[in-house]
């Protein structure tokens, strides 16, 4: 029998995400077009795995990245609409493959314009040139976008390039309004009058109301959901369920052992929990080499056979204890979530460990195997 912990992704949940953020999105617009929707699938779809997001996302415009042979592999997998690569190509050996495979890029860096001037592409590539707006971390400065654009706007009249966007990332549209319109300020100053689409929202900026439908926009606007796409909040004030959004990812395992810890003794390496009373203490077939946090505090809610308790002890490479004094009927064998359905949402795990769900869907490791719904 193998280890019993596994992964369970709901792509129907990934469907369902999907539908609740452009529901909002037409909302927004009130009669006006909606924005176009990257579904955003960053390290193999925020570890949900790609062929369960190619799934999922079935109905979204396109899919957004960054690892190229992850874009082709979508391609493999039958996905035929637009593919946007978020940090673009790395070398000129790349455009070929992105040519062939017709995956668009952003264009953030000198480095690639000259690539692009030098290299030979079989067919126009579509492109969004990427602009610093406050973030510093990817794109054109203010002073230096428009000559930038002007240079992609030179390839796409050689045919290197096929229709040329503008994009920006926010370094706190979680959080702090007032610096997302500053950001948003500059870009639109930065690209005031040039022409093609625009992509500026995350999914922060996706769900504050009314924010997409403020960008000012000639042509079409993409916005571009990530966390929020698979059933997380990008914010620590609001959860995921207060916008109508379902966990895609449950991680479940199960209790292989049951025992009374007698009360003052320890639990675990480094004895950073001792028993307050004579207290039932389960061990749990998950550890750190299958992603849960090792840093994770006693007190990290988790659930066994249904019941919310909390995590014991310091997490081991392949187990951790949990407290079963609110669930004194679970032995071996009994179920333990982890995060997600029927469990602490993977949140409010992250907050008890001072992380963001992101980190911990993206850690969860390939050992642990993965079931598709």
């Amino acid at each position: 029998m193998p280890r019993p912990i596994l992964a369970t992704i709901d792509t129907e949940a990934l469907a369902h995400n999907l539908r609740q953020v452009v529901q909002r999105l037409a909302n927004d617009a009130r009669g006006g077009p909606a924005p176009f929707v990257w579904a955003v699938m960053k390290a193999r779809g925020y570890g949900h795995g790609l062929e369960a997001a190619v799934h999922g996302f079935a109905q979204a415009d396109g899919l957004a990245m960054i690892d190229l042979d992850e874009a082709v592999r979508c391609r493999e997998l039958g996905w035929t609409g637009p593919i946007l690569l978020l940090e673009g190509f790395f070398q000129p050996a790349d455009l070929a493959v992105l040519a062939q495979y017709r995956i668009a890029t952003a264009i953030h860096c000198d480095e690639q314009l000259r690539m692009l001037a030098q290299g030979e592409v079989r067919a126009p590539l579509d492109a969004f040139v990427k602009l610093n707006s406050g973030m510093h971390r990817l794109g054109f400065q203010p002073d230096e976008y428009r000559a930038a654009f002007a240079r992609a706007q030179a390839l796409q009249a050689q045919g290197v390039l096929g229709t040329v966007g503008k994009m920006t990332h926010f370094a706190r549209a979680d959080d702090d309004p007032a610096v997302t319109r500053a950001q948003l300020d500059c870009f639109e100053q930065a690209t005031q009058d040039l022409p093609g689409p625009v992509s500026v929202c995350n999914s922060a900026a996706t769900l504050t109301p009314g924010f997409a439908a403020g960008v000012r926009v000639s042509e079409a606007q993409w916005v571009r959901p990530g966390i929020c796409l698979y059933g997380a909040s990008p914010f620590a004030s609001q959860t995921a369920a207060s916008f109508g959004l379902r966990p895609a990812m449950t991680l479940s395992a199960q209790l292989i052992s049951a025992h009374t810890v007698p009360a003052g003794e320890a639990v675990g390496y480094g004895q950073t929990f001792r028993a307050p009373h004579a207290m039932r203490v389960g061990v749990v077939a998950c550890g750190y080499a299958d992603g849960y946090p090792r840093h994770a505090v006693s007190g990290t809610p988790i659930s066994v056979a249904g019941v919310r308790t909390r995590l014991v002890g310091r997490v081991s490479m392949d187990m951790l204890a949990v407290d079963l004094d609110p669930v004194p009927q679970a032995g071996v064998g009994a179920e333990v979530v982890l995060w997600g359905q029927g469990g602490p949402s993977v949140d409010e795990v992250a907050a008890s460990c001072g992380t963001i769900g992101y980190e911990l869907l993206c850690a969860v490791a390939p050992r642990v195997p993965r079931r598709e719904l």
